[in-house]
Formats: C-alpha cells, sequence, structure tokens
C-alpha cells in the first residue's frame, strides 16, 4: 500500500491561472487523482489524461464485453489496432524475464478462482483445465493480428494500469505540465520535482515502514495488504502465500506495475532477481525487517521505526 495524502476534490477544475490543479476521478474501476503543475490550461490537461485512461479502458478491459481484448477472449483471434498488439506483445515478453513470476494469460485462472466473483475454490478437474489453458505461451502477435490457444484468456490487471499512467503523462508533460504526480489505485508515477511517499506496513496500512523521494519513476506495490485478495502464481495457478507485501521503483509505470509481481517469487528468490537485474524493490515481510535490493538502497530510503511482531 502506497501512503499519500489524499488530494482535493475539485468540482469544477480551478482556473488554469492557479498553476495549480488537484482532481479525482473513477477509472478501471478504482480511483485516479492528479496534482499537476504548469503553465497553460491545467483543467484540459487533465482532462485529455482522463480521456486517454478512457480510450485504454475502453480497448483492453475485459470487465467490458465490447472491448478489442474481449472480442479476443470471446473468439480466439482480432485484428486490432497495433498499439493493443504491441502491448500484449511487450506483456507477454515479460514473462519469462520474470521466470514466470507474472504472465499476462491468466483469465482461466482467474475465472476459476471466481477472482472477479468474491472467490471460490476450484475442484482438482476445474484447476486442471484452468492451468492448461494459461500461460503467455498461448499468445501470438503478429503484427496487428492477435491470437489465443487453447481457450485462454487475456488477464490486464496486472499491467494495463501501469501503461495507462505512462500514456496519461505523456498527454500531461505535451500540454505544458511540467510537475506532477498520478495515484492509480494506489500506483503513483511522479515527475519533474521530488514527491515524497511512504510504504506501509504489510498487517497495518496505517503505518509507513518507508518513506523515499520519487522523481521521474513510478511506486508499484503488490501484496495480499495492497488488493485486499490472493494474488495468484502462475507456476502453480494457486494463490500466492501470505507473506507480507513488495514495493518496486521503475522509470516507467508499466515496469512498475509488472515489476511488482515479483511478490509471486517471495522474498528470498525475489530479492535475489531483483539484485541480479538491477530493480529497486523492497521486501516487507509480516514478520522481521524490510529486506531491501541494493538499487532500492540507492534510493536513501528511510525506514520507519515499527515494534517488533512475533510470529503468530
Amino acid at each position: 500500500m502506497l501512503v499519500v495524502p489524499p488530494p482535493a476534490l475539485l468540482t469544477p477544475a480551478p482556473s488554469p491561472a492557479r498553476g495549480t490543479l488537484d482532481r479525482e476521478a473513477l477509472s478501471m474501476g478504482t480511483r485516479l487523482s492528479l496534482h499537476l503543475e504548469g503553465a497553460g490550461d491545467l483543467a484540459a490537461a487533465s482532462e485529455a489524461a482522463l480521456q486517454e485512461a478512457a480510450r485504454i479502458e475502453g480497448a483492453c478491459s475485459t470487465w467490458n464485453p465490447d472491448s478489442v481484448w474481449s472480442r479476443l477472449n470471446a473468439q480466439g483471434h482480432a485484428e486490432m489496432d497495433p498499439e493493443w498488439a504491441a502491448l500484449l506483445a511487450q506483456a507477454k515478453a515479460w514473462s519469462p524475464r520474470m521466470e514466470g513470476a507474472f504472465d499476462p494469460v491468466l483469465g482461466r485462472l482467474v475465472e476459476a478462482w471466481g477472482a472477479r466473483m468474491g472467490g471460490r475454490v476450484p475442484s482438482a478437474e476445474e484447476l486442471a483445465n484452468a492451468r492448461t489453458a494459461s500461460g503467455e505461451s498461448h499468445l501470438m502477435v503478429q503484427g496487428d493480428s492477435v491470437s489465443l490457444s487453447g481457450g485462454a484468456w487475456i488477464e490486464e490487471g496486472g499491467f494495463v494500469k501501469g501503461y495507462a499512467l505512462d500514456r496519461m503523462k505523456a498527454k500531461l508533460v505535451a500540454a505544458g505540465v511540467r510537475f506532477g504526480w498520478l495515484n492509480f489505485g494506489g500506483q503513483i508515477l511522479a515527475w519533474g520535482a521530488p514527491r515524497a511517499v511512504s510504504v506501509a506496513d504489510p498487517l497495518d496500512r496505517t503505518r509507513p515502514r518507508i518513506a523515499l523521494k520519487l522523481r521521474d519513476a513510478s511506486l508499484a506495490c503488490s501484496g495480499d495488504a495492497v488488493r485486499g485478495k490472493h494474488l495468484l502464481d502462475p507456476r502453480s495457478g494457486r494463490p500466492c502465500d501470505p507473506w507480507g507485501e513488495v514495493a518496486v521503483v521503475a522509470p516507467s509505470g508499466f515496469d512498475a506495475d509488472v515489476l511488482s509481481k515479483l511478490f509471486v517469487l517471495g522474498p528470498d528468490q525475489g530479492l535475489t532477481w531483483a539484485d541480479a537485474h538491477g530493480v529497486a524493490a523492497a521486501f516487507l515481510p509480516n514478520t522481521g525487517a524490510p529486506r531491501l535490493s541494493r538499487a532500492f538502497l540507492a534510493l536513501h530510503p528511510v525506514l520507519i521505526p515499527f515494534p517488533t511482531r512475533s510470529p503468530e
């Protein structure tokens, strides 16, 4: 969980002459907060950013039965705008790099576990069938032609918000927004000036454990306390053990979103992977001190003391 002061909800947005704008909206089923500073019409710039998020949601959300990715899931093949095909290819490429901790083709497993419907436990046969119909190997991208084999489904929840953050920032910078930050469902992207952020304790979300300054980068977290439900391990097809939380800082929203799935590897294997790949990651176990990768330590984080807890 990321702890940041809540922005003001402005209705209507302030005059562009103020040079600062704070705004909130709902997008992709979660809260999107914007803090913008710069010359020009900041209200118009914020509206363009929100429209960009809506454009991405309209094409990529599999909650929307009319989206191109829903059509791909339903039909197993779709011709689509090169942007959406390239985004799927980019997501597919990350899976082998992360030793299977991230996978964009988990829709059948998400369905089997009822992750969108409050949760359920699948039968052994249901789980076996869902595992067979999951995994990035089912996804084939050739130009703007995309196919899914074996009845597989795309699950965009692990990367689309990060991509949307990058696209919104691009729109805002092009509109003259020199400094700002976006908070999209807990993932933050900041640019132009340092932004003070904190990572909450995995068992007490009201208390920060790590404080740092974020600039021209994105911070994303994954863990049971962050999402309020179990994350699925693409390798086993089962929920991950609820060991704590991981926080990742990366140059782009997309990369941070994907890399936060290092949670799946656990604190030991995850830290080893992060150090081997130069990734700034902090692993916060439910008990014990946070474990920070070398790249995360280079960000000069401040560890906030917290009473020692004994394992239950």
